[in-house]
């Protein structure tokens, strides 16, 4: 600090007010409070009242990046970052020369270039007389401050208007939960504060399901994938959820986050999707992919055990008369309203398939060739008792019964060959592949 400063020193305010005694009492409170002043964290500078700068104090030298010799004289604009309104600079000078004593931020810049903010509480000094001699900035650097709130008031913001999400603490309890929580569960954030997400179970997944999301959870620090929940009117809907495990400094677990969204229109278009690949899209019956491998499914279950199936490969009798006579939208008719009969005829777990055109096949667990028989000399009877879009319809039928060693291609190819010899022998006919016969 220079003598300048500890004439001012001495004499407005030491002499004056008789408080020293000599100069070396007078020297030994000058270096102390330049030693303060030196060595406070707040970086501090002095101007005089055109702004030139008279003293600069460590900490400014640090956070500005210059020395003091290349202060010293100018004025703060040399840190200034182009960035700051000069209304509020404005507002700064306006303030100070009436007297009054200015506090705010200002965006700055190091010597580097770098951007930084400092939060300034600028102070008019006065003589004995009562005039400002001088203004004492204090600073403090609230750059690490101010991207703090930035990501803090982003992280608001996402909490807000993003997924929906759910904050608990270690226990499990909830501690936070956003609108879009609220939007999906039914459940305002009051109602579920300090309770687990027991409260969303849906029964749906087994003890082992959470086992294994809980050890990925711990030993991971995530875990992801879908769960069905239940809300706060008992509906139970499909969610993919997303929980993080959040640590502290020592490595324990302070908090869950669980991010999630509802994905029942998802899942119902992968139904729907699900649904045109594997049903026929007149008669809503199987199509043939999906029973091909429903039957090649049947065949490896039955390769495990003792249980045998039948199939039975059915077409209706001069099908192409009905659509050159009659057209091919009655034909489609008689097509669907057959499918229909035929399903209602069946168990939940047989299984009937649009083979191709007026072609269907049947598959039927657990069932030997005599019960198959059975069915299929009933079903041929109901058909040919009613009209299907008001005409006589008859079904000619092959049958076979899986054997030990079989494949489909084989079991098509008896079950085919047993259709062809019921056709030949005049149709609306049950034959078996073992050349039993059942007719009319």
């Amino acid at each position: 600090m220079s003598e300048a400063w500890m004439d001012k020193l001495i004499g407005s305010d030491c002499v004056q007010e008789g408080m020293c005694h000599d100069i070396t009492s007078l020297r030994k409170r000058f270096d102390q409070l330049y030693i303060a002043v030196e060595q406070s964290p707040a970086a501090t500078a002095i101007t005089d009242v055109k702004g030139c700068i008279e003293f600069v104090n460590q900490r400014f030298l640090d956070v500005t990046g210059y020395s003091r010799e290349e202060l010293i004289g100018q004025t703060p604009a040399m840190i200034q970052s182009g960035e700051t309104s000069e209304a509020v600079y404005r507002d700064l000078w306006e303030t100070l020369q009436a007297g009054r004593v200015w506090q705010g931020e200002l965006l700055n810049r190091r010597k580097n270039g770098e951007l930084y903010w400092e939060a300034e509480v600028i102070t008019p000094v006065r003589n004995d007389a009562g005039e400002v001699v001088n203004f004492v900035a204090v600073k403090e650097d609230v750059t690490e401050r101010k991207r703090q709130e930035s990501e803090l008031k982003l992280l608001a913001t996402a909490f807000e208007t993003g997924q929906a999400t759910m904050i608990t603490d270690a226990y499990m309890q909830i501690e936070r939960a956003n609108q879009a929580f609220t939007d999906i569960t039914g459940y305002r954030e009051h109602e579920v504060l300090g309770k687990t997400p027991r409260i969303f179970k849906s029964g749906r997944h087994s003890s082992d399901f959470y086992a294994r999301l809980w050890e990925s959870l711990l030993n991971t620090g995530h875990w992801q994938g879908e769960i069905w929940n239940r809300n706060k009117y008992g509906d139970i809907y499909p969610l993919w959820q997303s929980i993080t495990a959040v640590r502290d400094d020592t490595g324990q677990i302070r908090n869950f986050v669980a991010v999630f969204h509802n994905i029942t229109e998802r899942k119902r278009m992968e139904d729907e999707l699900e649904r045109q690949a594997t049903l026929d899209h007149l008669t809503g019956t199987y199509n043939r992919r999906a029973f091909d491998t429903a039957l090649r499914q049947a065949i490896f279950q039955a390769e495990l055990g003792d249980e045998s199936f039948s199939l039975l490969l059915f077409d209706i009798d001069h099908f192409k008369h009905v659509n050159d006579r009659h057209g091919h939208d009655t034909g489609d008719a008689i097509l669907k309203q057959l499918a229909d009969r035929v399903s209602n005829s069946l168990r939940s777990t047989d299984i009937l398939s649009r083979w191709g055109g007026e072609e269907f096949t049947i598959l039927l667990p657990d069932t030997r060739l005599r019960g198959a028989s059975t069915f299929a000399e009933r079903l041929r009877c109901q058909i040919s008792e009613v009209r299907l879009h008001g005409l006589n319809i008859t079904i000619s039928t092959g049958i076979t019964q899986y054997r030990a060693g079989d494949d489909m291609d084989s079991m098509l190819a008896r079950a085919d060959d047993a259709l062809y010899r019921a056709k030949s022998a005049g149709r609306n006919r049950v034959v078996a592949d073992d050349t039993t016969r059942h007719k009319r």
